[in-house]
């Protein structure tokens, strides 16, 4: 017991290096997991006092026991034994692959990362680059929302600026989970991502298996309270318009709603902007007739720090107004037992339709669209008036008609899609595709209207 073992240096360092690792696994990692684990529930717990609706535990629960609960759920090993049948394979084999499926959608939600980094970094972000205007009754929707509630935001999509402004204006409220697509799932975006809360969706699987992974996620968040953010229409539109709404996502929550249980509340969002950041990239999606985004990732970055550089400097002017509006909310319970997955969709689209905001550049556009010749600034300023006098149910957005019709000239003639003159304000014949894109956000609004129609609705470029 006494002797000496002889061995050589190097394994000396090894068995010490062994052993290191062994009394950390087992002693020291479990004590820092548990110290910080503390110090967060108590911040959670913090945060959820200055909270009009708090964080479900639902959505602070372990990632790994989320992903056990999920592929163990009674739909989902049905499907699993459906899955190893079709495809001639073991259940093992499926169940793994269930299991694959559930890690790639769940999200391992930090609320640090959340409302210490995301919010104030979606704050600044909208703020630098809009004037960023509210509907009137937003606060008043959402505080008058029943506390037990779920509440689902049901927004179309113009622009991916969409998911910054709506967390910005529900970081009093709650956290918010996003249903995000195959754009995000590339590294280091996909870890922020899921650290926000946001979970992953195969918008082209039609996989059994996968979706009724993806659908009894749903329909436990939705149960567990977790508030959270769909934008129906699937992606982001192409030429203006709002696109027909997509009911999956709607049709997971519909399915996995139970009469008598906690009740759902959508609200439904309008956004508009003066400026969408990646108009020219979704014009010549729409021209092509195709959904490719061929935005190169180094030609993003530039422009990222021509901004910020810009933004130090002073000389940033901003992109105009973005404005988001809520509408009245619909309840899922006031569609009885069986809810009609169709009638939803439709009422959800149509508040949608009837909040829109009315911004400058569209109605400048939508002017300059209808009129065979050149339009001075009181011209364009009288026929913004009569569109905002045409729709008078929705809240107005614009502090100041003059100055912002003046201001939204300025911007598509820097763009070069107006040209000026004596005469006034004219549509250049490059500049048609921008200006269509823009009218077509409103164009639902006014029907009454005496501009050809297929004008308006054409895709752009067309």
């Amino acid at each position: 017991m006494t002797s000496t073992v002889d061995m050589p240096l190097w394994a000396l360092f090894l068995l010490v290096a062994f052993a290191a690792v062994t009394f950390a696994s087992h002693f020291l990692f479990p004590s820092v997991r548990w110290f910080f684990r503390r110090r967060l529930e108590k911040a959670v717990a913090k945060l959820n006092t200055r909270l009009t609706r708090p964080i479900e535990p639902f959505k602070l629960a372990r990632r790994s026991d989320m992903i056990q609960r999920l592929v163990y759920d009674p739909d989902v090993t049905q499907a699993i034994v459906a899955y190893a049948a079709k495809n001639m394979v073991r259940e093992d084999v499926a169940f793994e692959q269930a299991r694959r499926y559930a890690r790639e959608i769940i999200p391992s939600f930090s609320a640090f990362a959340y409302f210490s980094f995301g919010t104030r970094l979606a704050n600044w972000l909208a703020q630098t680059l809009y004037e960023v205007r509210t509907g009137p009754r937003n606060g008043a929707i959402i505080e008058g929302i029943d506390k037990d509630a779920t509440i689902i935001f049901i927004m179309n999509h113009r622009s991916n600026m969409d998911y910054v402004l709506v967390t910005t204006l529900a970081a009093k409220s709650s956290a918010l989970s996003y249903a995000v697509g195959e754009w995000a799932r590339v590294w280091p975006l996909n870890r922020i991502i899921k650290a926000m809360g946001a979970y992953f969706i195969r918008r082209r699987s039609r996989g059994g298996l996968y979706r009724t992974v993806l659908a009894r996620y749903v329909q436990m968040a939705t149960t567990g309270g977790v508030t959270q953010a769909i934008f129906p229409e699937g992606g982001l539109t192409l030429t203006g318009k709002l696109r027909p709404a997509k009911l999956g996502l709607l049709s997971y929550v519909v399915e996995g709603w139970k009469p008598g249980g906690r009740d759902v509340v959508f609200v439904p969002v309008a956004i508009n902007y003066d400026r969408v950041l990646e108009d020219n990239v979704l014009i010549a999606a729409g021209t092509r007739g195709d959904r490719r985004f061929p935005a190169r990732k180094t030609a993003v970055v530039r422009a990222a720090m021509r901004i910020a550089w810009q933004r130090i400097l002073g000389r940033l002017a901003r992109f105009g107004t973005a404005a988001v509006v809520f509408a009245d909310p619909i309840h899922l319970s006031d569609y009885g037992d069986t809810p009609s997955l169709a009638d939803l969709g439709r009422d959800l689209m149509a508040r949608i339709d009837t909040m829109m905001p009315m911004l400058c550049v569209p109605m400048v556009s939508r002017a300059l669209l209808q009129s065979t010749s050149p339009l001075d600034d009181a011209a364009l300023i009288a026929e913004a008036q009569g569109m905002l006098k045409a729709r008078s149910e929705a809240p107005v957005m614009i502090a100041d008609i003059a100055a912002g019709v003046a201001k939204a000239c300025e911007m598509l003639a820097a763009r070069d899609a107006i040209t000026g003159s004596d005469a006034g304000w004219s549509m250049t014949p490059e500049g048609a595709p921008l200006l269509r894109y823009y009218a077509n956000s409103i164009a639902h609004l006014l029907p009454h209207d005496a501009a050809p129609a297929l004008e308006l609705s054409a895709p752009a470029g067309s």
